[in-house]
């Protein structure tokens, strides 16, 4: 759950970021504020379909979020696994019961490990995946700009 969150967070910030790149317009020949808001529906209109990315669209992904993989091991399955060997090592040297509390005690310890690097692994592909799509929007967003802004400037506007 807490990974989804952070998927989330990152492209509601990517969103924002995306808010904060609109482009300042400024009139070179005095045009009227109507005339400037019909410039800029017609730029829009062209950039969007010249980059392919509209701004005022929901982020879209390129791929779906990796799917979580089931951890196989856990401390319990590794309690299990390591105390049924710990028996069997035991039981060939007559301490069947020491030997499976061993066993179940380092078969928890190791099983716990490998369930937290695959824990990290999957938090890693989840980090990676937004990351991605991050990069993505951004050069989505910086092509929509400069298209915009070629539009505009051939209509005698400064646009910073």
């Amino acid at each position: 759950m807490f990974r989804v969150w952070m998927v989330i967070l990152g492209l509601v910030s990517l969103l924002g970021s995306a808010l904060a790149q609109e482009p300042i317009i400024y009139p070179k020949k005095g045009q009227s504020n109507q005339k400037m808001e019909q410039d800029k529906f017609e730029c829009y209109t062209w950039a969007k379909n010249q980059s392919g990315f509209d701004p005022m669209a929901p982020p879209k992904t390129t791929s779906p979020p990796p799917v979580k993989e089931k951890s196989r091991v856990g401390a319990l399955s590794g309690a299990v696994g390591g105390g049924l060997v710990g028996l069997a090592a035991g039981s060939l040297m007559s301490e069947a019961g020491k030997g499976a509390a061993i066993g179940a005690a380092s078969g928890a310890l190791i099983g716990g490990v490998v369930k937290h690097k695959h824990q990290s692994k999957e938090e890693q592909k989840q980090q990676q995946w937004a990351q991605e799509q991050a990069e993505f929007q951004q050069k989505s967003r910086n092509a929509y700009n400069r298209a915009f802004s070629a539009c505009m400037e051939g209509r005698d506007y400064t646009v910073k």
